[in-house]
Formats: C-alpha cells, structure tokens, sequence
C-alpha cells in the first residue's frame, strides 16, 4: 500500500461526501478507490469510514485522522509548489462557478486575456445563479454577490456592484412613472429575483440619507435566473431592480429606463470564494490574482459607472 496515496485518497472521500464524487475528482474507478480506504483502515487497524447503500459518515476516529493528515498534506504541497514554482507554469484543470449575467457582462469578456497569458490551464465555467458546495461538487472557486455567512470558506472581496430599478418606456407610459418606494405598492407589476435555494423573493431595497426601505409586494412573475429576470424586464412584464452592470446597454439604447434613481440601495458586495481546508494549487492562485488585477484595472476604464471595485484589492474577509 502507498500510504500517502491512500491518504489523499480518504481525504478526497471525506471532502467529496461520497466515493463517486471522490473517484470522478481523482479520475480513478469507485473500486480502486474503495479498496485503497479499506487498505489503509486496515493498516491503521480502525474505521474510518461508516459506508451505507446511500451515504457515507466519518467516524470520530477518521474525523480526527482527517484533521491531522491534511495539516500534513498541506505542508507536502506548499512544499511542492514552492519549489516548482519558479521552473513550471500554471497548468491543469480549473473549475470556476459563477452567476449568470456575472458570466455574460463581467467575467468572460476578460477571459481572453487571461487565456492568452496562462495557455496551460484549462477552464470549465459553471454558469447559473444556484449555490453551490464547493467541496461536495468539486469546484475550485466560486464568485458570487451579497453577504457571507460561511466561517469555513475563504472570501476575497473583488468589488461591489450598483443595483438599479428599472423597466421599459411602455410600462411606465402606461402604469405611471412612481417617485417614491412606497408607490410601487400601488398596483405596480414587480418581476422579482427568486432565490434558487429556497425559492423566496427578494425585496426591492431601496436607500436614501441614510433610510433604507425594502418593498415586499406579491408578485405575479418571479424568476430565479439573472439573464431571465432581465429579459423579463425587456419584455415589458414590470419592474426589476438589477445590476446596473447588466442593463447598461438597455439603459444606453432607451429600451429600459432607470427609476427611483435617488434611491439606489448600498453597494452590493462581490466575493471570490475558496475552502480554506483545501491547499491552493498554483492555478487558481494566479487565477485570483488575475481576478483581483482585472477587476481594478476596468474600474479605472469603462466598467466605472457599473461596478466599483476597491482600491485595496487584497483584503480577506
């Protein structure tokens, strides 16, 4: 038995939650990998892993060995990385989760230059507004909006992003232009953000001197996607409140219009999110860096008046 193969290898099906992920990650059959545990449970003369027809659990006992032998897993790949990192060029496989119109409007149209610049690395975007774990679906990064609430990721703060209230010229011309929050209650049609996760509709917030009003109206169309809620507010179905990212180029040509403009709410936050438990390969450590760079350099360009991103590009939450 390699036992440090064998390690990384239970490691893998304790970050993974189960032995298909795990052997998907590792590019190996279930069986190899399966034996491989049941090996080094023996050798160690312990369970580790408590296997059902539908889950696996670690034991105390292999929850214990998991916390010490990653520490040690950790310092081998610093090691690694550290001495390969003057000679080798990033390379491999990475995996990026990112929402929707944050796809479209912000992320892939720097990808080219990121592509050009680091040729042996390969990308997979998953593109949707769901959230994701980021262990149990191996995924190496995720960018995503609004507050943290997860102690064990790590969060780099990229910027932040200006939502604005809009529709088009015909649903104003014929339901009325409102002047303030509170007459979005009177009959307005409101196309509303629906959280994938649990399926609950954000509230149209809204702030001004320091008064912050949230609007929570029953809606007729909700939507749980970034680029369909916009397309819902092309088509005429009502009101959205959106990134003004995403609806420059409505805004520019006139087939949306911005409302309540005075109460545009606080800037919302954009995070790059990693586990912490996890060693950073090389990869996705140029990767964020190059996320980070980017995002500063286009808030001294073009992208100014639609997201703001920090001066201070390296702080972690």
């Amino acid at each position: 038995m390699d036992q440090l193969t064998a390690i990384r290898a239970f490691a893998r099906v304790v970050e993974a939650g189960n032995f298909t992920r795990a052997a998907d990650s590792l590019d190996m059959p279930n069986a190899t990998l399966s034996k491989m545990v049941q090996e080094l449970e023996a050798y160690l003369g312990v369970r580790l892993l408590q296997r059902t027809t539908r889950r696996v659990t670690v034991t105390p006992e292999g929850q214990a060995y998991y916390e010490k032998t990653a520490r040690v897993l950790r310092d081998l790949e610093d090691i690694d990385t550290s001495l390969n990192a003057a000679r080798s060029k990033p390379r491999g496989l990475l995996r990026v989760d990112v929402g929707g119109s944050t796809a479209r409007d912000v992320l892939i149209p720097m990808l080219p230059e990121f592509m050009a610049r680091y040729p042996d690395i390969c990308l997979d975007l998953g593109v949707s507004d769901r959230p994701v774990d980021l262990i149990s679906d191996n995924v190496d990064c995720v960018i995503r909006g609004g507050p943290l609430d997860n102690s064990t990721l790590i969060a780099r703060k990229i910027g932040t992003a200006t939502l604005i209230t809009c529709a088009t010229p015909a649903y104003l011309k014929s339901s009325g232009t409102p002047a303030y929050p509170d007459e979005l209650k009177n009959g307005h049609r409101l196309v509303c953000y629906v959280s994938s996760q649990n399926g609950r509709a954000f509230p149209f917030r809204f702030e001004r001197d320091g008064e912050k009003t949230e609007i929570k109206v029953p809606h007729r169309i909700g939507v749980n996607e970034s680029n369909a809620h916009l397309a819902a507010g092309l088509a005429g179905l009502g009101i959205i409140q959106t990134f003004s990212y995403s609806a420059n180029s409505a805004l520019r040509d006139g087939t949306l219009v911005e409302i309540l403009n005075e109460w545009r709410p606080a800037p919302y936050p954009f995070h790059v999110v990693y586990p912490q438990n996890r060693h950073v390969p090389q990869r996705l450590r140029v990767f964020i860096d190059w996320l980070l760079e980017g995002f500063h350099i286009r808030s001294q360009q073009r992208f100014a008046a639609q997201i703001i991103f920090p001066h201070k590009i390296n702080e972690r939450l």
